[in-house]
């Protein structure tokens, strides 16, 4: 099995089989035996037949033995982990790679097709098998204790990405992988920062993130998109603390590599530093004038997605903007005209159109060309039917699932949005790899003629749905 190809093999290929159980009400003193007789760190606790948790070392030592409890008194049950937390056995080694990484797990269960538990499978398997490893990766943002472990670690992710991408993982899968890797190297570092300088922290904030960031659907070619709401009624002391802590906090992220935000989208300016009462202002004044940039900030803002704090203040500016535009469909129009002013190139007799004159001369931006018309579109349509959130295959799908789009539509603007997202990311792995910066452009000269066909289809596509559109919206009935 090549290095480049294993995680694309299903994890029942790699989940051991000989699986170690208890019953929940086993004793700690006989489940101890059982892992050490059996030279396992982890047992799986069942009900019956039905596994209901996992027990590992960590378990044992920190409700056990640090607390100095009677292990022939307590059962599997007291000090179990759960629920054990599972996959399906077809699924993708790097699936579980980062379903582990979102939840914070180092092992998982792995079911067949019934649903049973047939194997599990831990990052040391993972290891073992992959020495170009994301898990790697995730393991060593575990043990970073510096900004500069943390700015190889980041460099680390962009040579990982390149490495997977000329090794055949699906684009949907590295974009995927991208987003859990960045909102850990998020993590880290504020774990580095409350136990350097801020280890009072109030608990009344959230940090979030915003666009495509929000939206988990970053490439190679990004900057920060962030922003921070607090609770309402702060005293003056608190407010300075969580303003010290977001100036170091985007600070650090430029240290270790994260560029800053060219509009200064970013936590530690005050325009994106605000109580949830005067987001809500914000929001509305935004709607009250739908210019240029007050959609642009909304727009954001629809794509909104904490990463540390209090989520309640997330879950409740969410339900306000959701409010606020199923209120407004005058909003909602300005937003989709914005959307259909960027039309995709192309030409005459199924040429294509491409830039003129300066330093992308004969080159083909991707997001103004196709991507920003399907990301923002299918979000307005989403948001005049109260959806805020997820990625744009998501929204696409539930847009089809509501027959808010036909089917054939939504299927053709999904194939389409992954092929401009996977000629994106390829030109930006090619950059790379020739020494430049990664941007969202490619060059349709390079492309074969099959490639070529493909990317005419799919903005034909993107003309198709910006039509829709317009006739969704009514937008020939707005004025200027």
């Amino acid at each position: 099995m090549s290095e480049e190809n294993v995680f694309f093999f299903p994890v029942g290929d790699f989940c051991r089989r000989d699986l170690i159980t208890c019953p929940v009400e086993a004793t700690v003193v006989e489940l101890a035996t059982t892992m050490r007789e059996k030279n396992v760190s982890s047992i799986i606790v069942c009900e019956g037949e039905s596994p209901v948790g996992i027990i590992t070392d960590r378990d044992l030592r920190n409700k056990v033995v640090s607390r100095g409890a009677d292990p022939t008194a307590l059962t599997a049950r007291a000090i179990m982990s759960e629920p054990l937390i599972t996959v399906a056995e077809e699924e993708y080694l790097l699936e579980v790679v980062c379903k582990m990484s979102r939840h914070n797990i180092h092992r998982v269960g792995v079911v067949n097709g019934e649903g049973k538990l047939c194997g599990i499978v831990n990052e040391s398997d993972i290891l073992r098998v992959q020495t170009h490893s994301p898990q790697r990766l995730l393991r060593d943002l575990e043990r970073a204790e510096s900004f500069d472990e943390l700015k190889k670690i980041h460099q680390g992710v962009q040579d990982l990405v390149v490495f997977l991408s000329r090794s055949g993982v699906r684009t949907k899968d590295l974009v995927r992988l991208i987003a859990t890797l960045n909102d850990r190297l998020v993590l880290r570092l504020i774990d580095l920062l409350q136990r350097e300088r801020f280890a009072d922290l109030p608990e009344n904030f959230v940090f979030m993130v915003l666009g495509s960031e929000g939206r988990g659907e970053q490439t190679l070619s990004t900057d920060q998109d962030n922003a921070i709401i607090y609770a309402d009624g702060l005293n003056a002391e608190t407010l300075g603390r969580i303003e010290a802590f977001s100036q170091a906090l985007i600070d650090g992220l430029i240290q270790i590599g994260v560029p800053e935000c060219p509009g200064g989208i970013m936590a530690k300016n005050t325009f994106w530093r605000r109580s949830l009462e005067d987001w809500s202002v914000a929001l509305d004044q935004w709607i009250s004038v739908p210019n240029p940039e007050n959609i642009l900030n909304f727009s954001m803002f629809a794509d909104i997605r904490g990463v540390w704090g209090d989520m309640s203040l997330v879950d409740s500016l969410k339900s306000a903007v959701i409010r606020r535009a199923m209120e407004e469909d005058l909003f909602l129009s300005r937003m989709a005209a914005n959307v259909v002013r960027f039309v995709p190139p192309l030409g005459m007799f199924g040429s294509l159109k491409v830039e003129k004159k300066g330093q992308y001369r004969g080159l083909i931006d991707l997001k103004k060309a196709g991507i920003f018309a399907i990301t923002e579109g299918v979000k307005v349509m989403c948001l005049a039917r109260g959806r805020l959130g997820g990625c744009t295959r998501d929204k696409i799908q539930w847009l089809k699932e509501q027959a808010i789009l036909p089917a054939k539509q939504a299927d053709d603007l999904d194939a389409a949005f992954s092929l401009l997202v996977f000629y994106r990311l390829r030109g930006q792995v090619d950059a790379i790899q020739a020494g430049l910066e990664p941007n969202n452009y490619i060059n349709p000269a390079k492309l074969n003629r099959l490639e070529l066909g493909r990317l005419r289809l799919s903005l034909e596509v993107v003309k198709s749905f910006q039509t829709t559109l317009s006739t969704h919206f009514r937008l020939n009935m707005l004025r200027n």
